[in-house]
């Protein structure tokens, strides 16, 4: 009976050793739950303890949480916490924002009355670095050509951030289309992109990278950038000319691709066309609605047996485009019905040509058709003389780094005139086209002195800043030039220019050559001189005055002044 009984209470004993349950894997910033649960519908609601390292044979080691089975007594860290239901027995940790600190043995244990049954259980926890967590998008300006994003950095992942990927598509495409930029720069929290297309719907996403991987993408933005003036003319130009004082002119739209966003009306430019004369006269300009994709007007009121010239410009609601090729009409001949209409009809073209052309005279016409002519003077309205607003002077602006397809910039501001200076603006555009159709104008506020913008198309191209004040706009700042080159290349040639005549190398060893020729240089003008002074002196010694054989000349050396005197 003894035998048996001593044989129940080591089978008791083993029964509620301890107990090693599977371990778990999990990565930084993840939350984790550590499963532990005792019978509360046998025994009640117990007290129970978490720490770490192995359980001992009473209590817990380095205890990390103590609860009576029905409040937390105590934690360590309120990332330490119980989320089962207490009332069901259920004794499960639950650590928040795990670290890589946090890996570990894990004990549990159940403070069940009596000698020796208290329950254990110890659990291995192993918390691994992971990728960034997702980056949360916003816009910050939204231009004809550009967009400024920001971002505040997520949480790394157990391991620090090295860059940022950006993915752009249009709207209406696969995300595996998307054209997508590196930024290497992991301290920024806003980039610009720039070279977009006008009054073009885009969706854009980001990733951030650490050396585990790549994050899950960002929120999606879908944006629609602002319209711009149309790029292109309107094409296929038509002229007709039915009758003595018309034309009818037609035309077609601009390419689709060029018309930078929807087109409202079209301007139609015209005006009498003589090759031989000196000055042609001022265009006339008729507005006409945007219809349809075939459009006509009739140009009335015309002179007969005149050649016009005439040019059509597309025009949004951000302004007008280039003009289309010039096209030529000559109207119809006027059949002539009596020669006093035809007296009078040269008198007034030529009382008109007499307008035109007369600078400080005009013309005027009697009723028997002869021309007179007065002086005219202009009204002068007697003024107050002020002296002239000062607009801020122009920044200086420095090409900080070129990195893939991310330029880094950064500018001094100038004086600021006769008020404080309020914004910048920089403009940008590709190097062979003209700054009126600059690709980008981005503003910055008075306090900001830097920018990083994205270029998406690898090519060359300008980039300039001015100053505003509540008085006026400063001159252009120097002009940087930049080529973004394809990325397997992995090289950017930059060539900073300047709009002045003279260029200050960014190097320092070009200040090092440069005293190294200018030496030698100098050595060699005080050498000749000293040689000319000699012979001169020999010269005047032979023919006695040296005064009438420099009067027909001067001594010159390279890119310097006249050396009259020695």
């Amino acid at each position: 009976m003894k035998f048996i009984t001593l044989c129940c209470c080591l089978l008791f004993w083993v029964n509620t050793g301890d107990v090693s349950a599977n371990p778990i894997i999990t990565t930084v910033g993840t939350d984790v739950t550590l499963r532990c649960k005792y019978d509360a519908g046998y025994y009640g609601q117990l007290p129970f303890c978490w720490g770490r390292g192995n359980i001992p044979k009473s209590g817990c080691a380095n205890e990390v949480l103590r609860s009576d089975g029905t409040n937390v007594l105590s934690r360590q860290s309120e990332r330490y916490a119980l989320t089962g239901n207490l009332g069901a027995g259920e004794a499960s940790l639950t650590i928040r924002q795990v670290q890589e600190s946090d890996s570990g043995i894990y004990g549990c244990r159940i403070d069940i009355p009596g000698w020796f049954n208290d329950q254990k259980l110890e659990i291995t926890l192993t918390v691994k670095p992971g990728r960034p967590f997702p980056l949360k998008v916003e816009t910050r300006e939204v231009r004809e050509r550009t967009i400024t994003v920001r971002w505040t950095p997520p949480f790394n992942g157990g391991r620090p951030i090295t860059a940022y990927k950006v993915d752009l598509k249009n709207k209406y495409a696969s995300w595996d289309t998307a054209k997508r930029t590196e930024v290497p720069q992991a301290h920024l929290t806003q980039v610009t992109l720039v070279d977009l297309r006008p009054a073009k719907t885009y969706n854009l996403r980001m990733f951030a990278v650490n050396n585990v991987g790549l994050s899950e993408p960002s929120n999606v933005l879908i944006f629609t950038t602002k319209e711009a003036a149309p790029e292109g003319p309107p094409v296929d130009v038509q002229l007709e000319a039915p009758s003595f004082d018309c034309i009818q002119v037609t035309w077609k739209p601009p390419k689709v691709e060029l018309r930078n966003g929807v087109l409202r009306s079209y301007v139609v430019n015209y005006r009498e066309y003589d090759p031989a004369a000196q000055q042609l006269p001022k265009w006339q300009q008729l507005t006409v609605a945007a219809m349809s994709e075939g459009q006509s007007v009739n140009l009335t009121h015309l002179k007969p047996s005149t050649q016009y010239s005439v040019q059509v410009q597309a025009k949004t609601n951000a302004g007008k485009g280039p003009f289309s090729a010039p096209a030529f009409c000559t109207t119809l001949d006027k059949v002539k019905e009596t020669t006093v209409a035809t007296t009078l009809l040269s008198s007034t073209t030529a009382s008109t040509k007499l307008k035109e052309y007369t600078g400080s005279t005009s013309a005027h016409t009697t009723s028997a058709g002869t021309v007179s002519t007065s002086t005219v003077w202009d009204e002068i309205s007697l003024k107050s003389t002020t002296l002239p607003a000062v607009p801020p002077d122009p920044p200086v602006i420095v090409l900080n780094e070129v990195i893939d397809n991310t330029i880094s910039l950064s500018w001094t501001p100038g004086c600021e005139g006769d008020s404080p200076i309020t914004a910048f603006y920089l403009e940008y555009k590709a190097a062979n086209a003209s700054w009126d159709y600059s690709k980008a104008i981005i503003d910055f506020g008075s306090n900001e002195t830097e920018a990083t913008i994205i270029e998406i198309n690898p090519s060359t191209y300008s980039i300039r800043m001015f100053a505003k004040n509540s008085l006026g706009t400063s001159e252009a700042s120097n002009v940087l030039t930049v080529t973004i080159e394809e990325r397997d290349q992995q090289t950017s040639s930059i060539m900073p220019t300047t709009s002045t005549a003279t260029t200050v190398s960014t190097e320092a060893r070009s200040g090092v050559h440069t005293s190294a020729i200018a030496v030698p240089v100098v050595l060699v003008i005080l050498i000749v001189a000293a040689l000319a002074i000699w012979q001169l002196r020999r010269i005047k010694q032979r023919n006695g005055s040296l005064n009438m054989w420099l009067a027909n000349g001067a001594i010159h050396y390279k890119g310097s002044e006249p050396l009259q005197e020695l």
